[in-house]
């Protein structure tokens, strides 16, 4: 082993060791040089390793042994970049130059993609690539239609079916680049609609769409590292068979699931989410969830593929019962179908599945939702502050019946920071004085740090409760999952120096405590926080008899997504039997009990008012006592999954050699 390093290291060029031993002594020199300031800096000398590696590039030698030459530059740039962080002040937050970034990963991200531009080419030019990705994107295609409000829904279980095709019929190659692109298909007809984010004044239009771009092609990256998994586990064989394709559907659930864990979270395209038009498929939902969901659609798919694949001429020496049988794999879509669709018949038919079943209780609450649909482009504007309250408040007084217990007003429906409208705060207390009921409304807040830290606030996406039995202060609670990249810049508390970088994003800090407030036992949760399984389960732990989600679906415009986001707030309650009054500021706005049902879904973009004596959880679903242990083994199955897949391929191919 030494020796061929050695012998490899002795083979380089003279000119290779000029330019490692030039770019070294610069390096030393910028780092030496580098101002005294915490966090990122501007310092035009750190563009001198680059154009040094630029000058050596009128060497033909170097120019010969490009990736050799970028390479040996990007490491020395990311070694220098690490040791100005980590040793370049002494305040914890961290030092980087702006330039030293800029010139390491732009050359390296340019490299990158035109060598993924020349793979490409490559791959097209051959036949078998083009109809793996007509097939594969046929299959993804359509599968983006399947998701409500769009039609598809049940048609999901065999939509995938040219996929899987792909994946066994074809090498790695062809079938990584037709997954690929076919993926980057099926993300836009789902994501398409983070383009209205560009209509309003958060950051650079030009970045939002690299930005969602860049967001598309890394959901992309999810399908094809599923896609290599399945080339690895179809050639792991044991007595000639592929037993571990028998465990991909679970794999795939694990993958989904790492999808709703971390920093970079953002679970809302899961492939079980297409049956939400249909009431009946969902019921099954409280016994295994959405990832079972997600694992009956792959396993599905993949046997309708293997059936089809089968020869479809009756061999001379075999009999037809036997040509039969290996066809009846066939029928696993309408099987599976039709034991949701008995399932939830059967569910659905008991007394107490009844649409609002027990609403009407003495000690269920009514409650008021009010949607006045302000225009994403206007509600931040300080000049329409004072008129936006005011619409908002008037609809209260002329619609809320006598009697209510709750007024629900939107995410920011106070489109600032609280406490700097004390003439507003003052208002909230008399209107739960002249309506006798509580009123939550959503609106920024924020907390002041020492002259110490990076952040010198820290700045909340909040619910605010004022109640008539308190009129002089009120309750918040502060939302724990916040968008990435929109509400804050991943791995900011890991890496601080991140908090200095600002490109239009909502920077809040999350909050940690998940509040039950009385006197009916409910819990508020804003936005996409509704849409996490553990956080409803913690909520149900703590007491909970109602979910009360308020959320701003004005960013996603005239879309399917405003569907999508109100379908996947119906699985939480359903998984969990928890009944849930869901207001978004421009619709879809709903009332969805323990079961499902929904009740006065209002339109999009519509001034609306809805209230009704909303039930509470009366239901025990085995999916809200056991979820998170699935979801947790989900996780671990996963990673013992590609573990043993990566481990076997490795033994497999020592005992060749």
């Amino acid at each position: 082993m030494l020796n061929k390093i050695k012998t490899r290291l002795e083979a380089l060029p003279k000119i290779y060791w000029i330019y490692l031993a030039v770019l070294i002594a610069v390096e030393v020199s910028c780092f030496a040089l580098r101002p005294d300031e915490p966090g990122l800096y501007s310092d035009s000398q750190q563009f001198a390793p680059f154009l040094i590696a630029l000058g050596f590039l009128f060497s033909s030698e170097s120019r010969t042994h490009f990736r050799r030459h970028i390479y040996t530059y990007g490491i020395l740039q990311f070694i220098s970049l690490a040791l100005d962080y980590t040793l370049g002040d002494d305040t914890g937050t961290g030092h980087a130059g702006l330039y030293q970034i800029a010139t390491l990963f732009i050359p390296l991200f340019i490299f990158w993609l035109v060598l993924f531009a020349r793979w490409n080419v490559a791959r097209f030019r051959e036949f078998d690539s083009r109809r793996a990705l007509l097939l594969s994107s046929i299959a993804w295609g359509l599968f983006g239609f399947a998701f409500p409000p769009l039609p598809l829904g049940p048609a999901a279980l065999v939509l995938l079916v040219p996929w899987f095709i792909v994946l066994n019929r074809y090498n790695r190659n062809t079938a990584i680049f037709a997954t690929f692109w076919s993926g980057m298909v099926y993300n836009t007809i789902n994501y398409y609609w983070i383009y209205n984010v560009m209509h309003v004044d958060s950051a650079p239009s030009g970045l939002i769409c690299l930005g969602v771009m860049l967001l598309i092609a890394f959901f992309s990256a999810y399908s094809v590292f599923a896609a290599f998994i399945y080339t690895l586990a179809k050639n792991i064989k044991f007595g000639g068979r592929a037993w571990l394709l028998a465990l991909y559907p679970i794999f795939y659930a694990g993958l989904e699931m790492t999808r709703t864990r971390g920093d970079f979270a953002f679970p809302w395209s899961h492939l079980g989410y297409v049956f939400g038009s249909t009431l009946e498929l969902l019921q099954a939902l409280s016994v295994i969830g959405i990832f079972g969901y997600t694992a009956l659609i792959i396993a599905s798919n993949m046997i309708v593929a293997k059936a089809i694949e089968g020869p479809w001429k009756l061999p001379a020496n075999e009999s037809r019962a036997k040509f039969i049988c290996a066809k009846l794999p066939l029928a696993v879509p309408l099987l599976i179908i039709s034991i949701l669709l008995v399932h939830g018949s059967v569910v659905l038919s008991k007394p107490e599945a009844q649409p609002f079943y027990g609403a009407d209780a003495p000690e269920t609450p009514r409650m008021a939702m009010i949607q006045p649909s302000i225009e994403q482009g206007e509600k931040w504007s300080k000049a329409r502050f004072d008129s936006i309250t005011a619409k908002t408040f008037g609809m209260v007084n002329d619609s809320v019946q006598t009697g209510t217990d709750l007024i629900i007003l939107a995410e920011t429906a106070i489109p600032d920071h609280i406490r700097r409208q004390p003439a507003t705060i003052r208002e909230l207390h008399k209107l739960t004085e002249r309506h006798k009921a509580s009123i939550l409304t959503g609106a920024l807040d924020f907390h002041r740090n020492g002259s110490e830290k990076v952040r010198k606030y820290d700045i909340y996406n909040a619910s605010f409760l004022f109640s008539p039995e308190d009129p002089l202060s009120y309750q918040r609670y502060i939302k724990k999952h916040l968008v990435p990249f929109s509400e804050r810049i991943p791995f900011d508390e890991i890496f601080p120096i991140l908090n200095y970088v600002d490109l239009g994003e909502g920077d809040f800090v999350p909050g940690k405590e998940t509040p039950v407030y009385e006197p009916f036992k409910w819990t508020p949760f804003i936005c996409y926080d509704a849409i996490f399984g553990d956080l409803v389960r913690e909520a149900i732990n703590a007491g909970s008899r109602l979910m009360v989600n308020i959320t701003n679906d004005g960013w996603f415009g005239r879309s399917t997504a405003p569907y999508q986001h109100l379908n996947l707030v119906r699985y939480r309650a359903i998984e969990n039997g928890m009944p849930t009054a869901r207001l978004a500021n421009s619709g879809v706005s709903a009332f969805i009990d323990q079961y499902g049902h929904y009740d006065l879904n209002t339109d999009i973009f519509v001034d609306a008012v809805i209230q009704r004596k909303m039930q509470l959880k009366t239901r025990d679903t085995p999916y809200q006592h056991y979820g998170d242990s699935v979801e947790t083994a989900l996780l671990w199955f996963f990673l013992a999954y590609v573990l043993a897949c990566f481990g076997l391929v490795l033994i497999n191919s020592r005992n060749k050699l």
